[in-house]
């Protein structure tokens, strides 16, 4: 069962909680003139996102596709998204445009430079390149400007069936369920590099009042804070 929340003006969280994994997948909608799903879910969930989906538009009116990086539950579904919204369009980093998009997907991507916008109507889009944050090269992410919504991927992530969104302590979620991952075969899910602190930072200076991560509660409150609270835990445990 999926579950359908409006987390900011128009931008709707698309749930999946898969028990045998403690852990939910979430896609991100924002409704407007010229509408975007920030990720697609795997390919084998896309009918129950597709029907979540049709509960907030049409989805055939789908005018944009985005996702981070390339991974099946960032993008695992993107040609029958493709193959549904005929006016769709892949927005994508340029590396991820050149390595994954242009030669697997139905239609080539628009790639999308360092700090670049995109409008869909009432919302303004800005791109941030990301390489390697969370993980893979071509990774980055959207930070909707008009809600102060930060579309943040795997940053923030933490396990467990939890709320669409909550206000309290999501640092000590994600350090929780890094530190059990990192007992088993996802282990150093998330590379440190030399770049990680400067790449965090420019995202805290945001300052997003939402962080949208694709997997738990979206955080709602300092995300200026959080992001950096995360950075530190992030040096400790991959560092």
């Amino acid at each position: 069962m999926t579950r359908v929340d409006e987390i900011a003006a128009d931008i709707f969280r698309i749930s999946l909680y898969v028990p045998e994994l403690d852990l939910q997948f979430n896609q991100f909608l924002i409704r407007d003139d010229e509408p975007l799903l920030f990720e697609t879910g795997m390919k084998q969930i896309f009918p129950l996102v597709r029907d979540a989906v049709s509960k907030v538009m049409d989805p055939a009116s789908l005018r944009y596709v985005s996702f981070s990086h390339y991974e099946p539950d960032e993008c695992g579904s993107l040609n029958e998204w493709l193959a549904i919204a005929p006016r769709a369009e892949t927005l994508c980093s340029i590396v991820g445009a050149m390595v994954f998009v242009n030669d697997a997907a139905a239609r080539p991507a628009r790639s999308l430079a360092h700090d670049e916008q995109i409008q869909t109507g009432k919302h303004t889009l800005r791109f941030k390149s990301t390489p390697h944050l969370p993980h893979g090269w071509d990774a980055g992410f959207l930070f909707d400007e008009t809600t102060k919504t930060l579309l943040c991927s795997d940053l923030l992530g933490h396990a467990g069936d939890v709320p669409p969104t909550t206000d309290s302590d999501v640092v000590t979620r994600f350090a929780d369920t890094t530190r059990a991952f990192q007992g088993g075969p996802m282990a150093n899910y998330m590379p440190y590099t030399p770049h990680t602190q400067a790449q965090l930072k420019e995202l805290a200076a945001l300052k997003p009042r939402a962080c949208a991560t694709m997997h738990g509660s979206t955080f709602l409150g300092d995300g200026e804070k959080a992001l950096l609270d995360m950075g530190v835990v992030m040096k400790e445990l991959l560092g």
